[in-house]
């Protein structure tokens, strides 16, 4: 069953969360330095649509258990809103909206024709068998199949899902609909019509972004020192990256933990060891931290690589950077912000800095729809020219306009649907 949000009193449950006033709190610091029109301002403060829908589940001990998924469709000025699925225990409405927004000023700032949208199940993905986890896709896929279609909502992976998360979401809507419908998703296995580097472009997209940053702030790459918060799909393809271009990763975080060797990990064994036991936990070579610890470990880059939010006002001063790289979809509070504009680090914001995901689902999605496929190297080289560009486009605002990073980005963004917006007008 599904079902549309009506608040009590004309009310948005989704203002008063903490995710969501954080977003908003970035997008109205855009729109002021952008002197933006209130009407446009006010359709970009919420969402077109969300969809909240039960998702009950069997349990392979044979109890029935029912999970709440979510929809979030933020604008589609631009195109189809597109978006990831993700699976945690802890998301909620509000931060399913704020990623949704993110979404815009992303698919904005690289110059998709794409809009944004967010998905999510409340659930720990870890404590999911494999038949529980295909159960709870497809009846998800189901719920929310009313508002998603190629033209329409396109999901892909992110946080707790993967490749075979994304043939199930194919291949459930392709049942219901009657014909194979490969574009209706992005992320999925290269077999089943996927693209070459999607799964390593999130990841090869924030490295990109720090070659960027570095040829700005005067960091030479080759022997300096890198920290990642979180190693998932993310975090891994990143230490993979920095590790090909001479950087020392010295430490990295995972739901079990912190591991450090200030000599330097091996992330390809790491890399090896997270595939087969799906966490760090028991890895050799490293010293074992809290997971949150790792932010706080002096480094040349750091990326935030996992979940939102981790870097506030109460850890903003221990940190110890001068590159950070948010892999992470809003790692920083604003108050942390501040600190840290002030401190003088290099911020590469979100929006920029994980953009490659989106970039090389936007590609797939174009491949699946001409049923032609391009080779890693032209994939490569058409995500490298996109995000350098787009990085460029960023840098080159901040400094005409004398603001942060992270303003400068929103408000390329924000420019580019403001416009879009104007010209297509209101339909009333």
């Amino acid at each position: 069953m599904s079902h549309a949000v009506s608040p009590p009193n004309g009310e948005a449950i989704w203002e008063h969360s903490p995710a969501y006033q954080r977003a908003l709190s970035n997008f109205d610091a855009a729109a002021d330095v952008l002197n933006l029109d209130p009407n446009t301002a006010s359709r970009l403060r919420r969402p077109e649509r969300i969809m909240i829908v039960s998702v009950p589940i069997r349990r392979d001990n044979g109890k029935i258990e029912v999970f709440t998924g979510y929809r979030a469709q933020h604008n589609d000025s631009l195109g189809p809103y597109k978006g990831g699925i993700r699976y945690h225990q802890d998301v909620d409405v509000g931060e399913v909206s704020a990623l949704a927004m993110s979404m815009t000023w992303k698919c904005a700032l690289v110059g998709l024709p794409l809009g944004g949208a967010k998905g999510a199940i409340r659930v720990d993905p870890l404590s999911l068998s494999y038949t529980e986890s295909q159960q709870l896709t497809r009846r998800y896929t189901a719920e929310i199949g009313p508002i998603i279609g190629p033209e329409v909502d396109i999901p892909a992976p992110d946080m707790g899902t993967n490749e075979r998360h994304m043939a199930w979401i194919m291949d459930t809507y392709s049942q219901r609909h009657g014909r194979a419908t490969p574009e209706v998703v992005t992320g999925k296995p290269v077999d089943v019509g996927g693209s070459v580097l999607r799964t390593e472009s999130t990841g090869r997209g924030v490295v990109y972004t720090i070659e960027e940053a570095a040829g700005e702030v005067g960091l030479t790459l080759k022997g300096s020192t890198a920290v990642l918060h979180g190693f998932g799909n993310l975090g891994t393809y990143a230490a993979l990256e920095l590790v090909k271009r001479g950087v020392k990763v010295i430490a990295v975080g995972d739901v079990s933990g912190g591991y450090v060797n200030e000599k330097g990990l091996d992330i390809p064994a790491m890399f090896d060891y997270a595939r087969t036991h799906r966490t760090l936990e028991g890895c050799a070579g490293a010293d074992r931290i809290g997971p949150e610890d790792v932010l706080t470990i002096p480094c040349d880059v750091l990326v935030p690589a996992a979940i939102g939010h981790v870097i506030t006002g109460a850890n903003v001063n221990k940190l110890r950077c001068r590159i950070l790289a948010e892999g992470a979809n809003g790692p920083t509070t604003p108050d942390a912000d501040v600190v840290l504009q002030r401190q003088g680090v290099h911020i590469i914001p979100d929006i920029l800095c994980n953009a490659g995901g989106v970039t090389v689902s936007y590609f797939e999605w174009v491949q699946g729809g001409m049923n032609f496929f391009w080779s890693e190297d032209e994939i490569d080289q058409r995500l490298s020219n996109l995000l350098r560009a787009a990085y460029s486009r960023v840098r080159d605002f901040a400094r005409e306009r004398n603001v942060s990073t992270r303003t400068a980005a929103n408000c390329v963004a924000i420019a580019k649907v403001d416009r879009v917006m104007r010209l297509r007008g209101l339909y009333a």
